[in-house]
Protein backbone atom coordinates (compact mmCIF):
# COMPACT_ATOMS: atom_id res chain seq x y z
CA UNK A 1 0.00 0.00 0.00
CA UNK A 2 1.34 3.73 -0.75
CA UNK A 3 1.97 6.34 2.29
CA UNK A 4 2.79 9.58 2.40
CA UNK A 5 6.08 9.65 4.98
CA UNK A 6 8.17 12.50 6.07
CA UNK A 7 11.62 12.01 5.07
CA UNK A 8 14.07 15.10 6.28
CA UNK A 9 12.13 18.17 4.87
CA UNK A 10 10.24 16.32 2.36
CA UNK A 11 7.56 14.12 2.30
CA UNK A 12 7.61 10.89 0.32
CA UNK A 13 5.48 8.49 -1.34
CA UNK A 14 6.83 5.16 -0.15
CA UNK A 15 4.85 1.12 -0.73
CA UNK A 16 4.56 -0.44 2.19
CA UNK A 17 2.98 -4.00 2.89
CA UNK A 18 -1.01 -3.22 3.53
CA UNK A 19 -1.97 -3.75 7.15
CA UNK A 20 -4.83 -6.25 8.45
CA UNK A 21 -6.14 -6.79 11.88
CA UNK A 22 -4.26 -9.76 12.44
CA UNK A 23 -6.99 -10.71 14.77
CA UNK A 24 -7.62 -7.26 17.03
CA UNK A 25 -10.22 -5.56 17.07
CA UNK A 26 -11.28 -2.99 15.16
CA UNK A 27 -11.42 -1.94 11.75
CA UNK A 28 -9.16 -1.60 8.57
CA UNK A 29 -10.56 1.08 6.00
CA UNK A 30 -9.59 2.33 2.95
CA UNK A 31 -8.93 6.27 3.15
CA UNK A 32 -10.67 7.64 0.24
CA UNK A 33 -9.84 11.53 1.07
CA UNK A 34 -8.09 12.87 4.02
CA UNK A 35 -7.67 16.83 5.07
CA UNK A 36 -4.97 18.60 5.48
CA UNK A 37 -4.80 20.00 8.86
CA UNK A 38 -2.62 23.35 10.12
CA UNK A 39 -1.20 21.18 12.42
CA UNK A 40 -0.13 18.66 9.94
CA UNK A 41 2.22 21.69 8.88
CA UNK A 42 2.76 22.65 11.87
CA UNK A 43 4.14 19.09 12.59
CA UNK A 44 6.47 19.34 9.65
CA UNK A 45 7.84 22.34 9.39
CA UNK A 46 8.85 22.30 12.93
CA UNK A 47 10.20 18.99 13.20
CA UNK A 48 7.70 17.83 16.04
CA UNK A 49 7.46 14.68 13.92
CA UNK A 50 10.09 12.22 12.98
CA UNK A 51 11.69 11.02 9.72
CA UNK A 52 8.71 8.47 8.86
CA UNK A 53 5.65 9.95 10.53
CA UNK A 54 2.58 9.64 8.28
CA UNK A 55 0.56 12.57 8.98
CA UNK A 56 -3.48 12.92 7.87
CA UNK A 57 -6.25 12.49 10.40
CA UNK A 58 -9.41 14.51 8.46
CA UNK A 59 -10.54 11.03 6.77
CA UNK A 60 -13.03 9.63 4.97
CA UNK A 61 -12.95 5.97 4.28
CA UNK A 62 -14.69 2.65 3.78
CA UNK A 63 -14.61 -0.52 6.31
CA UNK A 64 -12.80 -3.35 4.01
CA UNK A 65 -11.78 -5.15 7.08
CA UNK A 66 -13.55 -5.77 10.50
CA UNK A 67 -13.78 -7.33 14.33
CA UNK A 68 -16.14 -5.41 15.98
CA UNK A 69 -19.27 -5.28 18.32
CA UNK A 70 -20.61 -2.02 17.01
CA UNK A 71 -23.17 -2.80 13.81
CA UNK A 72 -20.30 -1.37 11.37
CA UNK A 73 -19.83 -3.73 8.34
CA UNK A 74 -17.60 -3.71 5.34
CA UNK A 75 -18.63 -1.62 2.48
CA UNK A 76 -20.12 1.05 5.32
CA UNK A 77 -18.18 4.67 4.30
CA UNK A 78 -17.04 6.29 7.67
CA UNK A 79 -16.09 9.38 9.18
CA UNK A 80 -13.42 9.11 12.26
CA UNK A 81 -11.48 11.13 14.57
CA UNK A 82 -8.10 9.93 15.92
CA UNK A 83 -8.54 10.80 19.55
CA UNK A 84 -9.84 8.77 22.19
CA UNK A 85 -10.91 10.41 25.94
CA UNK A 86 -10.70 7.96 28.73
CA UNK A 87 -13.33 9.66 30.17
CA UNK A 88 -12.30 8.92 34.22
CA UNK A 89 -9.02 10.63 34.72
CA UNK A 90 -8.58 14.41 36.28
CA UNK A 91 -8.83 16.11 33.02
CA UNK A 92 -11.36 14.49 31.29
CA UNK A 93 -14.20 15.18 34.69
CA UNK A 94 -13.27 18.73 34.62
CA UNK A 95 -13.95 18.64 30.64
CA UNK A 96 -10.26 19.57 29.16
CA UNK A 97 -10.23 15.86 27.93
CA UNK A 98 -7.68 16.92 25.16
CA UNK A 99 -4.96 17.03 27.95
CA UNK A 100 -6.13 13.34 28.97
CA UNK A 101 -2.95 11.36 28.34
CA UNK A 102 -5.32 8.45 26.95
CA UNK A 103 -6.46 11.09 24.05
CA UNK A 104 -2.98 11.94 23.13
CA UNK A 105 -1.47 8.21 22.94
CA UNK A 106 -4.59 7.09 21.06
CA UNK A 107 -4.45 7.79 17.41
CA UNK A 108 -5.77 6.63 13.90
CA UNK A 109 -2.65 3.93 12.56
CA UNK A 110 -0.54 5.14 10.21
CA UNK A 111 -1.94 8.48 9.50
CA UNK A 112 -4.79 9.50 7.04
CA UNK A 113 -1.98 9.94 4.17
CA UNK A 114 -2.30 6.19 3.52
CA UNK A 115 -4.34 4.15 1.54
CA UNK A 116 -5.51 1.97 4.54
CA UNK A 117 -5.46 2.62 7.90
CA UNK A 118 -6.67 0.99 11.47
CA UNK A 119 -8.71 1.76 13.77
CA UNK A 120 -9.29 0.44 17.12
CA UNK A 121 -12.61 -1.02 18.89
CA UNK A 122 -12.53 2.51 20.48
CA UNK A 123 -12.55 4.86 17.65
CA UNK A 124 -15.56 2.65 16.17
CA UNK A 125 -17.47 3.04 19.51
CA UNK A 126 -16.58 6.31 20.32
CA UNK A 127 -15.96 8.66 17.11
CA UNK A 128 -16.21 7.43 14.21
CA UNK A 129 -19.81 7.65 11.93
CA UNK A 130 -21.30 6.81 8.79
CA UNK A 131 -20.59 9.67 6.59
CA UNK A 132 -23.97 10.93 6.18
CA UNK A 133 -25.35 10.16 2.31
CA UNK A 134 -26.28 14.33 1.58
CA UNK A 135 -21.92 15.12 1.98
CA UNK A 136 -19.60 14.23 -0.55
CA UNK A 137 -16.15 13.02 0.46
CA UNK A 138 -14.98 16.22 1.44
CA UNK A 139 -17.66 18.20 2.75
CA UNK A 140 -17.67 14.79 5.21
CA UNK A 141 -14.02 15.30 6.08
CA UNK A 142 -14.68 18.68 7.77
CA UNK A 143 -15.92 16.81 10.25
CA UNK A 144 -13.14 16.68 12.95
CA UNK A 145 -11.96 20.34 11.82
CA UNK A 146 -15.50 21.79 12.90
CA UNK A 147 -15.93 19.44 15.64
CA UNK A 148 -12.49 21.69 17.11
CA UNK A 149 -14.69 24.93 16.64
CA UNK A 150 -17.55 23.45 18.37
CA UNK A 151 -15.78 22.66 21.48
CA UNK A 152 -14.06 26.22 21.62
CA UNK A 153 -17.65 27.56 21.40
CA UNK A 154 -18.79 25.39 24.15
CA UNK A 155 -15.39 26.49 26.15
CA UNK A 156 -16.32 30.09 25.38
CA UNK A 157 -19.49 29.53 27.71
CA UNK A 158 -21.16 32.85 26.38
CA UNK A 159 -24.96 33.83 27.06
CA UNK A 160 -27.52 33.26 23.51
CA UNK A 161 -27.21 36.21 20.95
CA UNK A 162 -24.00 37.52 22.53
CA UNK A 163 -21.42 39.25 19.67
CA UNK A 164 -18.59 37.22 18.64
CA UNK A 165 -15.49 38.62 16.86
CA UNK A 166 -13.65 36.06 14.80
CA UNK A 167 -10.21 37.41 13.91
CA UNK A 168 -8.36 35.76 10.82
CA UNK A 169 -11.02 34.42 8.27
CA UNK A 170 -8.89 31.38 6.82
CA UNK A 171 -11.00 27.74 6.83
CA UNK A 172 -11.03 27.50 10.42
CA UNK A 173 -12.03 31.22 10.73
CA UNK A 174 -14.75 30.41 8.51
CA UNK A 175 -15.78 27.49 9.86
CA UNK A 176 -15.59 28.93 13.84
CA UNK A 177 -17.76 32.26 12.16
CA UNK A 178 -20.69 29.23 10.95
CA UNK A 179 -20.39 27.27 14.41
CA UNK A 180 -20.95 30.15 16.38
CA UNK A 181 -23.70 31.69 13.79
CA UNK A 182 -25.40 27.69 13.94
CA UNK A 183 -24.83 28.23 18.16
CA UNK A 184 -26.90 31.38 18.70
CA UNK A 185 -24.56 34.15 18.41
CA UNK A 186 -24.05 37.38 16.38
CA UNK A 187 -20.84 36.98 14.29
CA UNK A 188 -18.18 39.70 13.13
CA UNK A 189 -15.58 38.24 10.81
CA UNK A 190 -12.34 40.12 9.97
CA UNK A 191 -8.86 39.56 8.36
CA UNK A 192 -6.80 41.78 6.26
CA UNK A 193 -6.96 39.99 3.12
CA UNK A 194 -10.24 41.46 1.22
CA UNK A 195 -10.43 37.87 -0.73
CA UNK A 196 -11.04 36.34 2.35
CA UNK A 197 -13.37 38.76 3.27
CA UNK A 198 -15.19 38.22 0.04
CA UNK A 199 -15.16 34.19 0.58
CA UNK A 200 -16.47 34.89 4.13
CA UNK A 201 -19.23 36.83 3.00
CA UNK A 202 -20.43 34.19 0.33
CA UNK A 203 -20.50 32.12 3.65
CA UNK A 204 -23.14 34.51 5.26
CA UNK A 205 -20.38 35.81 7.54
CA UNK A 206 -20.94 39.48 8.41
CA UNK A 207 -17.02 40.21 7.36
CA UNK A 208 -14.70 43.20 7.92
CA UNK A 209 -11.16 44.05 7.00
CA UNK A 210 -9.62 45.16 10.15
CA UNK A 211 -6.06 47.02 8.47
CA UNK A 212 -7.45 50.07 9.97
CA UNK A 213 -8.57 48.92 14.04
CA UNK A 214 -9.95 52.37 14.33
CA UNK A 215 -12.59 51.95 11.49
CA UNK A 216 -12.95 48.13 12.67
CA UNK A 217 -12.98 49.29 16.42
CA UNK A 218 -16.33 51.92 15.51
CA UNK A 219 -17.76 49.47 13.78
CA UNK A 220 -17.76 46.99 16.54
CA UNK A 221 -18.97 49.49 18.37
CA UNK A 222 -21.49 50.24 16.11
CA UNK A 223 -22.86 46.35 16.27
CA UNK A 224 -23.10 46.57 19.94
CA UNK A 225 -24.36 49.78 21.10
CA UNK A 226 -20.88 50.89 22.50
CA UNK A 227 -19.80 47.91 24.51
CA UNK A 228 -17.81 45.89 22.28
CA UNK A 229 -17.58 42.35 21.24
CA UNK A 230 -18.69 39.72 23.99
CA UNK A 231 -15.78 37.46 23.18
CA UNK A 232 -12.96 37.74 20.53
CA UNK A 233 -11.99 33.86 18.59
CA UNK A 234 -8.54 34.20 17.70
CA UNK A 235 -8.29 31.86 14.56
CA UNK A 236 -4.95 33.79 13.39
CA UNK A 237 -1.43 33.10 15.50
CA UNK A 238 0.17 36.16 14.24
CA UNK A 239 1.21 38.59 16.69
CA UNK A 240 -0.40 41.72 15.00
CA UNK A 241 -3.69 39.75 16.31
CA UNK A 242 -3.66 40.59 19.82
CA UNK A 243 -3.99 44.39 19.49
CA UNK A 244 -7.38 44.42 17.94
CA UNK A 245 -8.58 41.03 20.05
CA UNK A 246 -7.36 43.85 22.92
CA UNK A 247 -9.27 46.83 21.03
CA UNK A 248 -12.25 44.64 20.17
CA UNK A 249 -13.30 43.01 23.20
CA UNK A 250 -15.68 44.69 25.95
CA UNK A 251 -14.48 45.16 29.51
CA UNK A 252 -15.06 41.79 31.62
CA UNK A 253 -15.03 39.71 27.94
CA UNK A 254 -13.62 36.86 26.86
CA UNK A 255 -10.33 36.33 24.21
CA UNK A 256 -10.19 32.53 23.14
CA UNK A 257 -7.06 31.67 21.40
CA UNK A 258 -7.30 29.08 18.68
CA UNK A 259 -4.26 29.15 17.11
CA UNK A 260 -0.48 28.36 17.54
CA UNK A 261 2.08 31.07 16.63
CA UNK A 262 5.70 30.64 15.12
CA UNK A 263 7.28 32.51 17.97
CA UNK A 264 7.06 32.05 21.91
CA UNK A 265 6.83 35.81 22.65
CA UNK A 266 3.35 36.69 22.19
CA UNK A 267 1.65 38.16 25.36
CA UNK A 268 -1.34 39.80 26.71
CA UNK A 269 -0.47 42.89 28.68
CA UNK A 270 -1.24 42.00 32.31
CA UNK A 271 -2.83 44.96 33.33
CA UNK A 272 -4.89 45.09 30.06
CA UNK A 273 -6.75 41.48 32.01
CA UNK A 274 -6.34 43.09 35.82
CA UNK A 275 -8.11 46.30 35.24
CA UNK A 276 -10.38 44.84 32.63
CA UNK A 277 -11.49 41.96 34.15
CA UNK A 278 -10.59 39.63 30.65
CA UNK A 279 -10.85 36.07 30.34
CA UNK A 280 -8.31 34.60 28.33
CA UNK A 281 -8.35 31.01 27.81
CA UNK A 282 -7.20 28.71 24.63
CA UNK A 283 -9.51 25.67 23.28
CA UNK A 284 -7.79 22.56 21.03
CA UNK A 285 -9.05 19.14 20.48
CA UNK A 286 -12.84 18.09 20.46
CA UNK A 287 -14.37 15.51 22.98
CA UNK A 288 -16.73 12.87 21.09
CA UNK A 289 -20.01 14.67 21.87
CA UNK A 290 -18.50 18.39 20.33
CA UNK A 291 -17.59 15.49 17.03
CA UNK A 292 -21.22 14.52 16.87
CA UNK A 293 -22.51 17.95 16.99
CA UNK A 294 -20.29 19.24 14.40
CA UNK A 295 -21.80 16.11 12.29
CA UNK A 296 -24.96 17.07 13.02
CA UNK A 297 -24.33 20.98 11.80
CA UNK A 298 -22.77 19.79 8.13
CA UNK A 299 -25.54 16.87 7.50
CA UNK A 300 -28.36 19.50 8.40
CA UNK A 301 -26.19 22.43 6.47
CA UNK A 302 -26.02 24.78 9.08
CA UNK A 303 -22.70 25.07 8.18
CA UNK A 304 -21.00 25.12 5.09
CA UNK A 305 -18.31 24.24 3.88
CA UNK A 306 -18.51 23.57 -0.30
CA UNK A 307 -15.80 25.28 -2.07
CA UNK A 308 -13.47 25.58 0.31
CA UNK A 309 -10.81 22.94 -0.54
CA UNK A 310 -8.76 22.33 -3.49
CA UNK A 311 -8.09 18.80 -4.32
CA UNK A 312 -5.22 16.94 -4.62
CA UNK A 313 -3.74 13.25 -5.66
CA UNK A 314 -2.20 11.79 -3.05
CA UNK A 315 0.99 11.49 -5.08
CA UNK A 316 1.07 15.38 -5.20
CA UNK A 317 0.97 15.77 -1.36
CA UNK A 318 3.94 17.74 -1.39
CA UNK A 319 2.74 20.46 -3.87
CA UNK A 320 -0.65 20.65 -1.46
CA UNK A 321 1.84 21.37 1.78
CA UNK A 322 3.66 23.90 -0.42
CA UNK A 323 0.46 25.22 -1.71
CA UNK A 324 -0.89 25.51 1.93
CA UNK A 325 1.55 27.05 3.22
CA UNK A 326 2.38 29.14 0.48
CA UNK A 327 -1.41 30.77 0.92
CA UNK A 328 -1.95 30.02 -2.35
CA UNK A 329 -4.98 28.00 -1.29
CA UNK A 330 -7.89 27.87 1.83
CA UNK A 331 -7.35 24.15 2.26
CA UNK A 332 -6.06 20.91 0.98
CA UNK A 333 -7.42 17.90 0.41
CA UNK A 334 -5.34 15.18 -0.35
CA UNK A 335 -7.68 12.06 -3.12
CA UNK A 336 -5.93 8.90 -1.90
CA UNK A 337 -8.68 6.39 -3.56
CA UNK A 338 -8.43 7.05 -6.92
Amino acid sequence: MKIAAIEKDNIVIKEVNRISLDARQGAIVRVIGCGLCGSDIVKFVHKIAKDGTVLGHEIVAEIVEINSATDFKIGDEIVTSHHIPCGKCVYCKNGNVSMCKHFKETNISPGGFSEYVYLSEEHLKNVAYLKPENLDYIEASFYEPLGCCVRAVKRCDLLENSTAVVIGLGTIGILMSQALKAMGMKVIGCDLIDARIELAKQYGIDAINSKNIVTAQNYISSKTENYGADAIFMTSGADKAIEPALKFVRNGGKILVFSSTPHDNSAYPNNEIYYRELTVLGSYSPAPCDLKYSLDLLKQGKVKVKGLSTVYNLDDIMKAFDDTMSNKIMKAYVKVKQ
